[in-house]
């Protein structure tokens, strides 16, 4: 498959190994490449947008392409806005793949210039960690705390998989965009939208911002 400009990706951190392997395979680029920038970031700002930017004007060294192969749990509105040219027309051989929990936390403007591609994952971690959101809203808060569990009992840095986390994060407001929404939501909302927020901070307490997004959300 012949790959041009920049790419849309739904996944995980663990397809950015994926994403590799399938490079390899297609003879696009090999890890260990110089020209390979392959990185799963925790939270994605304006500082790496321009980070990114500047590395993406250096020209290959070894192969055809330049290749940036990113895991974005999140990133930000300004970020978007700071890349867009940058993904709009990519410097000569530079090549973007971007995974992302949902393609549509990205702005219409990002994906009507990017390319969708579909990437053979292995599942079967994400199925252990996905919590469905309708079955959530519509359960007791003891048992809202059990399914959130794997989501966070690995609460070290590394041991995280954010991207499960932003994923259903993401759902619930999904879900809570197509309600009317009463007062009684209010302090639910604002700890999904807080959840959200701080999840990818280095150090965050997981465990904590989503047993408030257990107890807090209302019954639905």
């Amino acid at each position: 498959m012949k790959y041009v400009g920049a790419h849309l990706i739904r996944g995980s951190a663990d397809s950015l190994d994926t994403l590799l392997d399938r490079l390899g395979k297609e003879k696009v680029i090999a890890r260990g490449s110089p020209d390979l920038y392959a990185r799963a970031y925790r939270k994605f700002g304006v500082d790496e947008a321009e980070d990114l930017r500047a590395r993406a004007r250096s020209k290959p060294v070894a192969d055809a392409h330049r290749v940036f192969a990113l895991f974005v749990p999140s990133m930000t509105t300004e970020a978007q806005n700071a890349l867009l040219k940058t993904l709009e027309e990519p410097a000569a051989n530079a090549l973007f793949f971007l995974i992302v929990p949902s393609p549509e936390m990205m702005l219409p403007t990002i994906r009507s210039r990017v390319q969708t591609l579909e990437i053979q994952a292995d599942m079967s971690r994400r199925r252990l960690d996905v919590v469905d959101a309708d079955d959530f809203l519509a359960a007791s808060s003891d048992k809202r705390l059990t399914m959130l569990k794997p989501l966070y009992e690995h609460d070290e840095d590394e041991g995280r998989d954010i991207g499960a986390v932003i994923a259903f994060l993401q759902s619930l407001e999904s879900r809570f965009a197509k309600e009317q929404l009463s007062l009684s939501s209010t302090a639910g909302i604002h700890a999904i939208y807080r959840a959200r927020k701080y999840a990818t901070d280095k150090g965050s307490l997981l465990k904590a911002l989503l047993e408030q997004v257990a107890l807090l959300t209302p019954k639905m």
